[in-house]
């Protein structure tokens, strides 16, 4: 069939094969460029939520920036006959093709990360890939980048549905259709306790750590151990919706949970930490109410600087300038955690996203924001749009 792009309301529905695959491709041609194998480089490694984004990013830079034995785990929809697979779906899939030419082991599993049974499936898998790639059954690397809207507690089997509002108060701005440059007013009541806790619930830390309770009951853990989660803070003018809302809570959490793991494995693991990473297009970032103008804006500052980053580049710079540094030292700020939005919170480029924000209209919106490149980068997140692919060719 030939695949045509379905979105609605920043939402797309499908996703192209042949251009997640050559998205892909273009990914790891960065990471063996800019990342080389050092004697603390990871050989072992284990990414929770593997197939998009940050994910799909850190398991490439392990795999073909390393040579790391990879072992990746996401829950992706299979195609059928009457329409497409998840882009997760085709990303693993030409992950695992690149890395067999590549004479790398990788296993992926799809799955549900939140369930016990998962756990012990991938626990098998870790040591698996250790034993073909003739490894010590020990993780150097444990990446928890699960995005996901709700999450069953294996202990009580209740289901929790994640929320994305304000606290204490609603919250009125202005939203960008990406796909045609209008904006629209948009109101979003504020989180009930309930909410709060869903969210929580759903989108912190807690599954991170019982999953480090589970790799130590799978005898997986060592001294060089290192296990990393992402989170993002953004400027001020996203605090409402963001950082103070029902988000910021549940990264709260994942903070607090970082915290406890390195209490509760000092001596056993290298260590944990949150990495607060860069505002980039995301299947969910275009959903959530001003990040897109947000980040239209931000694009267009940071370009023109020379200081854009993609996943992959900021996932190469994670590993070569923070996990991985020739001395073995983490640079953190005063929380302990890992900055690779530094680039974007510097006092200059937040000043001139400030003002541009506040000039940006219908009228003017593609002169002076990077629509285009929001919408390239949202599209090639779903296979379409990708330089080199026949849109009009059956797959």
């Amino acid at each position: 069939m030939v695949i045509k792009p379905m979105v609605r309301n920043n939402i797309c529905l499908n996703a192209h094969p042949a251009g997640c695959a050559k998205s892909v491709e273009r990914q790891i041609e960065y990471a063996k460029k800019n990342l080389k194998a050092e004697n603390n480089s990871p050989k072992l490694v284990l990414v929770i939520g593997c197939s998009v984004g940050y994910g799909l990013a850190s398991r490439i830079c392990a795999g073909f920036g390393y040579g790391a034995a990879t072992v990746g785990l996401s829950f992706e929809n299979e195609p059928s006959e009457k329409r497409t697979g998840t882009p997760g779906f085709y990303n693993n899939q030409a992950f695992d093709k690149e890395a067999q030419k590549a004479g790398l082991v990788s296993i992926s599993l799809n799955g549900d990360a939140f369930s016990d049974d998962t756990k012990t499936k991938t626990i098998e898998a870790v040591k698996e890939a250790a034993s073909k790639a003739g490894l010590p059954a020990k993780i150097d690397l444990i990446v928890y980048s699960i995005a996901s809207p709700v999450r069953t507690d294996p202990k009580d089997g209740v289901m929790y549905r994640s929320a994305i509002k304000p606290i204490g108060a609603a919250f009125s701005g202005k939203t960008l259709n990406m796909m045609d440059g209008t904006f629209s007013p948009t109101e979003v009541e504020p989180a009930t306790e309930e909410e709060i806790l869903n969210t929580v619930k759903v989108m912190g830390g807690e599954d991170w750590e019982l999953w480090m309770d589970a790799l130590d009951k799978g005898g997986l853990l060592g001294s060089q151990t290192r296990t990393v989660a992402y989170t993002y803070i953004g400027p001020e003018s996203s605090w409402a919706i963001y950082k103070n809302g029902t988000i910021g809570k549940a990264k709260e959490d994942l903070e607090r949970a970082c915290r406890d793991i390195n209490k509760k494995f000092s001596g056993k693991i290298n260590g944990a930490w949150v990495s607060v990473n860069k505002a980039l297009v995301t299947r969910s970032s275009a959903v959530i109410p001003t990040i897109p103008l947000y980040i239209t804006c931000l694009f267009k500052i940071m370009k023109e600087m020379g200081l854009h980053e993609g996943c992959i580049e900021q996932i190469a710079r994670l590993y070569r300038d923070c996990l991985y540094t020739s001395d073995g030292k983490v640079p953190v700020d005063s929380e302990n955690r890992v900055r690779i939005d530094d680039w974007e919170m510097r006092d200059d480029i937040q000043k001139a996203v400030m003002d541009k924000m506040k000039i940006v209209t219908t009228e003017n919106v593609f002169a002076e924001t990077d629509i285009a490149g929001f919408k390239h980068d949202f599209m090639e997140a779903h296979g379409f749009d990708v330089a080199g692919v026949d849109y009009d060719s059956e797959v």
